[in-house]
């Protein structure tokens, strides 16, 4: 909005020349989403108290968990407006890709808002059936994928860090792998966010690593000269990342050990969709296995522990899943646990971009 308001004008006044450049509206969606929820973040835990909108813990889990009974939950709410808003008010709204990700983004927040308000209205940990769960965000994928198959310059190759000649083409198959990338994303984070700040601080790493890949995919020079896809108007997308980042980290002011607020499921299943399209359209699908690579170790340690427990007829290879509740249950304490796999996640960050020169 600001871009198509203030850029016409730089005529006028050279300064706004600056909403030329994308680096420039990317840092401002930044800064804007981190504010916004510093200024709102207060408030809105007193209306969710006022409204005893609070966490419901499951009986199974760590008996540490249990204080955080009635702490205010779907704090997600609160990162979508951010990042809504924050993105709208920097992007250029001609831009589709961006659309496509607030719509995605927007769905599996609805998803989650639902889940939640089944939780909290049931005073259990079982909100929407995994059934239901499952057929709804399928159904976003599913129109997201087509939607990116009949554009104009879709490409259905695919690319793999580190092997820049092998780039296989899933044609009309990508529409499939798309679903299995955003529902994929999605509840990793989902299953990551379980402990104080854990999955709000691999999502700002991980953000931020496709924010500057965003740019650099948009980049035609860019692009050619380090080896990567160039898609065409893909840059936009660093600024949706942008805004990601920013509220991210104004939420994680509240949600840092001891937490006043939770992201809920509002939160984590669209925040994982976002990366998921934001992966998908920047045409860097499997670095995400890299760079959100905590969200991959957390969701196939419940497949694991799954399958091996049925396997076996009751046996565990973990003390418990989803990952982080094994250290829990080894003596970790909550703090000591979430910063190690921040650590974890900042490294895997590190790797992905090296994968910009090692190629």
């Amino acid at each position: 909005m600001l871009y198509h308001f203030l850029y016409p004008l730089h005529a006028y006044f050279s300064a706004l020349n600056v909403f030329r450049y994308i680096t420039f509206r990317a840092i401002g969606a930044t800064l804007t989403a981190f504010l916004i929820l510093l200024l709102v973040g207060n408030r809105f835990i007193k209306a969710l108290q006022k409204n005893q909108i609070g966490q419901v813990v499951r009986d199974d889990g760590p008996a540490s968990h249990f204080s955080k009974r009635g702490v205010p939950t779907m704090g997600g709410v609160l990162i979508l407006f951010a990042v809504t808003v924050t993105t709208l008010l920097w992007v250029d709204l001609a831009n589709s890709f961006v659309w496509i990700i607030l719509g995605v983004t927007l769905w599996f927040g609805a998803i989650g808002a639902y889940d939640d308000y089944c939780k909290i209205k049931k005073q259990n940990s079982k909100g929407l059936s995994a059934r239901g769960k499952i057929f709804w965000q399928i159904l976003g994928a599913s129109i997201a994928g087509l939607l990116i198959y009949f554009d104009p310059n879709f490409d259905g190759h695919l690319s793999f860090p580190f092997l820049k000649n092998i780039q296989p083409d899933l044609g009309t198959y990508y529409v499939l792998f798309a679903i299995l990338v955003v529902v994929g994303a999605s509840n990793a984070v989902n299953l990551t966010d379980g402990l104080d700040g854990l999955a709000t601080g691999p999502t700002v790493v991980t953000s931020s690593v496709y924010l500057l890949f965003s740019y650099l995919a948009g980049h035609a020079g860019l692009a050619a000269y380090l080896q990567i896809p160039y898609v065409p108007g893909a840059g936009e997308v660093a600024i949706f990342c942008g805004a990601l980042v920013g509220a991210s980290l104004g939420f994680l002011w509240f949600n840092a050990y001891p937490a006043q607020i939770f992201m809920g499921d509002v939160g984590s299943l669209s925040m994982g969709a976002a990366l998921g399209m934001v992966a998908i359209i920047i045409k860097q699908e499997m670095l995400l296995c890299i760079v959100g690579g905590v969200f991959v170790m957390e969701a196939v340690s419940v497949i694991l522990q799954v399958g091996f427990f049925k396997m076996t007829g009751g046996k565990r290879i973990f003390l418990m899943a989803p990952f982080h509740h094994h250290f829990e249950k080894k003596g970790w304490t909550e703090p000591k646990v979430v910063v190690r796999f921040w650590i974890i996640s900042i490294v895997l960050g590190l790797t992905a971009l090296a994968t910009l020169k090692l190629r």
